[in-house]
């Protein structure tokens, strides 16, 4: 059987005005800025507003294929499904990058018929966003240089320079350069860098950011670079804070757009999780949480990534606190993680999934024991499915204690996640106590060992002698107090993305660690981890195209 493209679905789609989305929503007119016909930016005054506030949700997944394993879609399903059995739903959703929309794993508006809308616009550009932290990112870059090059009053060192320009678009070229090259009039010269733009300090700070004045005071807490005595110098020295936070003002307000089926979908901000804390922005999530008695979110990769952040840090920084978590798997990742190539995924191998579903144990464990979470199993069905493998899975779960309900979200839309929804009200009721994985306390060396043991199953963490100095260093100005962001592969639970399953008797290599004053956390990088990605021998953009009636083609 052959299927719509999600784009075919999308343009065949008709969306509502999106001021019915916010009437539906219970936003008022006045908080509402609207973007054009579906679209809307939402004032950040309608949450001083008093107001009721509803159940989260957090979708998170098991560790995934290159090609994902549906957790936006699943969570634009489970919003639409609790939708249609009656409850008052909404979902919150990071924006999509450029760099995966160019690259490999495609955009981040969901799939078949979960969809948010409007496709193309929000995969692309949308509200201009991203683009927005860019600009700010590199302004704060320019005026560093600058400085340096009409004097350098505050003596800062070239060489400890740490703050990177950013571009949103996979460009391995631009990982390592020198700048400041030509004549005297060119800037200083020095080694340099770019990283992708979702992975910046910026990106971090607008999303943990929920008004202009903690946005300005976070700007300006951001070290970018040290003195040559090794004092940190803050960009609130450069007085770059305040127009760096002009260039985001608009950028910090929520976006409101809407799926296939009308549900209202916040989508705003876009740090990746592999590089970055992995979650929407804090001011989205709010939102979300005051106009609908369900609120839906999402947190990126597999939940030894994005669930660990989005609790280590997130949650702690804000307060939040989740009513349950679902947990995404489909049968070809578990038969990846049972050794299956890439090539054979479509094949049927029940060997091969039972080998991988420790995986998803190691998964559900960390979310019930760590976290102290109750959670249920989402099985995101994909049309090469075949019935053997789903049943074995769902078998697989019953006998292991872990609840499990199918997600057909993708080929039926909200009536395919009926089953999920009611489960998730269920849960939703039951009493739970969000625990995290270490003391805020506890040294940076024992944070660090504690997400390896706990959460990656491994025997802690190791250092390389740089990353010890500069754990010193961070130590020495108090910054060991702060949350860990751990960078490292998405494909494994180590740092190495060739070791699949649940590996064994590894530790997580630390090569270097960085401070985001500004977010308030520490980046901690691990493996070969890189903060710019590079694009694939055949990147999804060979396939993108536009006719001359404006029609694109290839988004997925």
């Amino acid at each position: 059987m052959k299927f719509k493209s999600d784009i075919e679905i999308a343009r065949s789609a008709r969306p509502k005005n999106i001021a019915e989305i916010a009437e539906k929503a219970s936003i008022p007119a006045k908080y509402l800025e609207i973007c054009g016909r579906d679209k809307a930016k939402i004032n950040l005054s309608f949450l001083s507003e008093p107001a009721k506030r509803g159940k989260l949700i957090l979708v998170t997944a098991i560790t995934p294929t290159p090609a994902g394993e549906g957790k936006t879609t699943t969570t634009v399903g489970l919003a639409d499904s609790l939708s249609k059995i009656g409850a008052k739903a909404a979902a919150a959703l990071r924006e999509p990058s450029l760099g995966p929309v160019f690259g490999l794993k495609g955009g981040a508006a969901g799939g078949g018929m979960a969809q948010v809308m409007p496709m193309e616009d929000i995969n692309l550009h949308f509200t201009g966003d991203i683009h927005a932290v860019g600009a700010a990112n590199n302004l704060l870059a320019a005026m560093l240089d600058a400085h340096i090059y009409h004097g350098n009053l505050l003596n800062i060192d070239p060489r400890q320079i740490s703050w990177r320009r950013c571009l949103d678009i996979n460009d391995r070229q631009l990982r390592n350069i020198v700048s400041g090259l030509g004549g005297k009039t060119d800037g200083v010269p020095r080694e340099d860098g770019f990283d992708i733009t979702v992975a910046s300090e910026v990106m971090a700070i607008l999303c943990l950011s929920k008004d202009i004045g903690e946005l300005k005071k976070r700007l300006s807490d951001i070290i970018p670079a040290r003195t040559y005595s090794g004092e940190p110098v803050r960009a609130g020295e450069l007085k770059a804070q305040g127009a760096m936070a002009a260039l985001l003002k608009d950028a910090l307000k929520p976006n409101l757009a809407q799926t296939l089926e009308h549900t209202p979908v916040l989508i705003h901000g876009g740090p990746f999780a592999n590089i970055a804390h992995g979650c929407n922005s804090l001011a989205a999530t709010e939102t979300a949480l005051r106009i609908a008695d369900y609120a839906v979110t999402e947190a990126g990769f597999g939940a030894d990534l994005g669930a660990e952040k989005f609790f280590d840090i997130k949650c702690r920084t804000s307060g939040l606190k989740p009513s349950c978590a679902v947990v995404v798997a489909t049968a070809r990742a578990l038969k990846y993680h049972g050794g299956v190539k890439k090539t054979e995924l479509n094949l049927e191998n029940l060997d091969a999934l039972d080998r991988g579903f420790c995986n998803l144990e190691r998964h559900v464990s960390n979310i019930r024991e760590v976290f102290k979470l109750p959670c249920i199993v989402a099985i995101n069905v994909f049309p090469s499915d075949t019935e053997a493998e789903i049943e074995a899975l769902l078998a697989k779960c019953e006998s292991t204690g872990i609840r499990a309900a199918l997600s057909n979200v993708w080929k039926e839309g909200s009536s395919g996640g009926i089953e999920l929804a009611k489960a998730v009200v269920e849960l939703c009721e039951t009493e739970s106590s969000l625990e995290f994985a270490y003391d805020l306390n506890s040294s940076i060396s024992e944070k660090l060992d504690n997400i390896a043991v706990k959460i990656y199953g491994g025997c802690g963490a190791k250092f390389t002698p740089a990353a010890k100095k500069q754990m010193e260093s961070l130590s020495g100005y108090g910054f060991d107090k702060l949350p860990i962001c751990v960078a490292k592969t998405q494909y494994s639970f180590s740092d190495n993305p060739s070791l699949y399953g649940v590996p064994k008797d590894f530790f997580i290599n630390v090569r270097e660690l960085r401070v985001s004053a500004g977010a308030g956390f520490i980046v901690a990088l691990a493996g070969n981890i890189m903060t710019m990605p590079g694009l694939s021998a055949n990147p999804a953009a060979e396939n993108i195209d536009i006719d001359d009636s404006g029609l694109i083609s290839g988004l997925f």
